[in-house]
């Protein structure tokens, strides 16, 4: 069975659903290339011609390829093609879409903070000035780079689902698209264009999570950055609309990603008899979400600011189908692999009241899709076997349940229990801890190692610096990714285990556990937006009323009464800070 040169796995934006229809070609019998700004309409004329003749044309048109629109549209040098597009005469009735290979890659952290406070410091500059309304700045990120391309891109789309996403081999070059923004569809008579401006990051609770989509939606900020945008792209569908066509159906529609909100609107209009792939292109490329506007002084600064070509990452990957019909995305959540070496960018759009520790914190929530796909993981439950029995069992399904969900793996809770049934079955005396894993293919499996009784009080030790990764997805839900963990391990072999604090000084929990501090007379453990595991000894702790949830601040400890290490496994251990 055929490995795949070029994977499309587009949602159809017209339908409410979205419903995708994967597509995957192989060896192109034609490849369609410009190097030089003066060979990109060309190409794109080509590709025009040749689906109406009844040819697939998968492909991309890179960030620097703008020029070939519009002369004053300014950009750095491109070190690879401006367009390139393989020509199909059919899809592949069937195909290998996955190689066993696991790719290992380490992405470096991009531009430094004080760079960034700088740029954002020149940015505002350039508004209060009157130069321009906002500035999409963005910052590459660089990552050494082993295995398949294939399989990454694989791991990208878990990572990143309910995107328009692509797979191309260029030969030289390996795109890896999973970007959940349409630049256009076009059927050859009406287009559509869905700019996403406005970011938050998702809740650790489903109380936080609603709130944090809420105040997207109404925060002034995201909504101007928003407006400005659809206003930008109603401009620029203009140039091929007919008269008085151009609407905003729908504005400032929330769409949930696995790690962000994002806020959307639509904007389309029926296009002007005559009109070709090339007059889009020239209407609206870049996508002025990923610019700014205005479009040519925004395109001026990035060019100042960023430090290097964008690539393919802000261009757009897509489809052209037989008949005309188009359809390509932003290339934003975009990953080029280049031999060894793999690149994808990270930004947002900056207005004047944009603050830099708010932004800064967006990146870090954006970028979290590459985080999840970089490294392979299985998501775990731990909990205790005691003589045959499973206590609070279907707590910890329940609880496993929720992270299957968040990150999109297949979720059997008969199957799971039946495993965890099997186990217990065949170890009928003594105690055990149990680990249950749940592959990213919804494979099941447990195992029993023998748990030794504990003797109280155990001893903690306060973290040396705050656990930067508090908010992370990996601490909202039990994963066997526990680097951020790992980290705080004792090396004192009389020390049970590391108490943790958030940059703002708060106590959140124990690498293997949660915490309970008791102050004023009262039992407390730090609540779930400080930054932890949601534990199922905590749950029934809080459920009968022996605990409370209270913030605790690290400068509270001197007059705490009492500490407590609380999990399923070992119960409510008592403990003390050395």
């Amino acid at each position: 069975m055929p490995h795949p040169h070029a994977l499309i796995d587009f949602a159809n934006p017209r339908q409410p659903a979205g419903t995708a229809v994967p597509l995957a070609f192989g060896e192109p019998d034609q490849v369609l290339v410009a190097h030089a700004v003066h060979e990109v309409a060309a190409v794109l004329a080509q590709v025009d011609a040749l689906s109406r003749q009844g040819r697939w044309c998968v492909g991309y048109v890179r960030y620097e390829a703008a020029p070939a629109f519009d002369a004053a549209l300014q950009v750095r040098a491109a070190d690879g093609p401006l367009a390139w597009f393989g020509v199909h005469t059919q899809p592949l009735p069937e195909y290998t879409a996955e190689d066993q290979s696991e790719p290992t890659v380490h992405w470096n952290t991009g531009v430094s903070r004080a760079v960034f406070d700088q740029n954002m410091a020149e940015i505002h500059r350039a508004i209060a000035a009157g130069e321009l309304y906002q500035v999409n700045y963005t910052a590459p990120l660089q990552a050494q780079f082993s295995g398949s391309a294939l399989a990454y891109f694989a791991a990208l789309r878990r990572a990143q689902p309910r995107a328009y996403s692509a797979f191309i081999d260029a030969g030289t070059e390996q795109v890896l698209s999973v970007s959940p923004e349409l630049f256009f569809d076009w059927d050859g008579e009406r287009i559509l264009s869905r700019p996403m401006k406005g970011t938050a990051a998702r809740g650790a609770t489903p109380e936080d999570d609603a709130a944090n989509a809420t105040q997207l939606r109404n925060t002034p900020k995201e909504r101007a950055e928003n407006v400005m945008i659809v206003d930008l792209i109603r401009n620029d569908l203009s140039r091929v609309a007919q008269p008085h066509s151009v609407r905003v159906p729908r504005l400032f529609h929330l769409e949930a990603l696995p790690t962000v909100w994002q806020m959307t609107s639509d904007v389309e209009a029926s296009t002007r008899p005559g009109t070709t792939l090339l007059d889009v292109f020239t209407a609206l490329f870049p996508c002025g979400s990923i610019t700014g506007a205005p479009k040519v002084q925004a395109m001026r600064m990035i060019k100042t600011l960023e430090p290097a070509q964008r690539g393919v990452y802000c261009g757009a990957v897509g489809v052209v189908r037989p008949g005309g019909h188009a359809t390509f995305n932003v290339a934003i959540r975009t990953v080029t692999v280049q031999g060894d070496t793999a690149r994808c960018g990270i930004g947002s759009g900056i207005t004047f009241d944009a603050q830099a520790e708010g932004e800064w914190n967006e990146w870090r929530s954006k970028r979290m899709f590459l985080e999840r796909a970089s490294q392979p993981f299985e998501l775990l439950e731990t909990l205790a076997l005691c003589d045959g029995e499973l206590p609070h069992v279907d707590l910890h399904l329940d609880r496993m349940a929720g992270a299957a969900q968040h990150f999109g793996t297949p979720w059997d809770r008969t199957r799971a229990l039946q495993t965890l049934q099997a186990l217990a079955a065949a170890h009928p005396q003594g105690a055990y801890r149990v680990r249950l894993l749940l592959s990213a293919n919804g494979h099941c499996q447990a195992q029993a190692f023998a748990l030794a009784d504990t003797p109280q009080p155990v001893r903690l030790q306060l973290a040396k610096a705050p656990i930067a990764e508090a908010h992370s997805e990996f601490v909202r839900h039990k994963t066997t990714r526990r680097a951020h963990y790992d980290a705080f391990t004792p090396t004192d072999a009389t020390v049970f285990d590391t108490l943790l604090f958030n940059a703002q000084g708060e106590l959140t929990e124990c690498t293997r556990g949660n915490i309970a501090v008791q102050l004023d007379g009262r039992w407390v453990t730090p609540p779930l937006a400080c930054g932890l595991l949601p534990g199922v000894g905590r749950a029934l702790h809080l459920q009968s009323g022996r605990l409370t949830e209270a913030v605790v601040r690290v400068e509270d400890l001197p007059r705490a009464q009492g500490l407590a290490f609380i999990n399923s496994l070992r119960g409510w251990l008592d403990a003390t800070l050395v």
